[in-house]
């Protein structure tokens, strides 16, 4: 937890470095939802789950064993964000060859 003797901001969670600035992990929020609106959803909204726990412990509304859980939740959700999208992309890439594959072979059959 945060105590003020330890450089934490008990108020915002947030960590204090020794020139005073305050760590704050990115929660990636936008890159969430777009994945859900421009990638495959059911792997954008795992990124949004943990875009929220992500901003809940940065904010300090979600009280968790140190940074570490925050940059844990920060990094799921770039990691499945970014997947989304990109498999996206591959399905769409890959959808128009496939069916030109299936042209191709049924045209054997005729």
């Amino acid at each position: 937890m945060c105590d003020s003797h330890d450089g934490c901001d008990p108020e915002s969670g947030l960590m204090h470095s020794s020139t005073g600035q305050r760590h704050k992990n990115s929660d990636y929020r936008v890159l969430a939802i777009s994945s859900i609106i421009c990638g495959l959803s059911c792997i954008g909204i795992l990124s949004l789950i943990n875009s929220v726990k992500a901003r809940a412990i940065n904010k300090g509304q979600l009280r968790v064993d140190g940074e570490k859980t925050g940059k844990k939740y920060s990094k799921k959700a770039r990691n499945y964000g970014i997947l989304a999208i990109v498999l996206w992309l591959v399905l769409l890439a890959l959808l128009p060859l496939l069916l030109g594959l299936l042209s191709y072979i049924l045209t054997f059959i005729d």
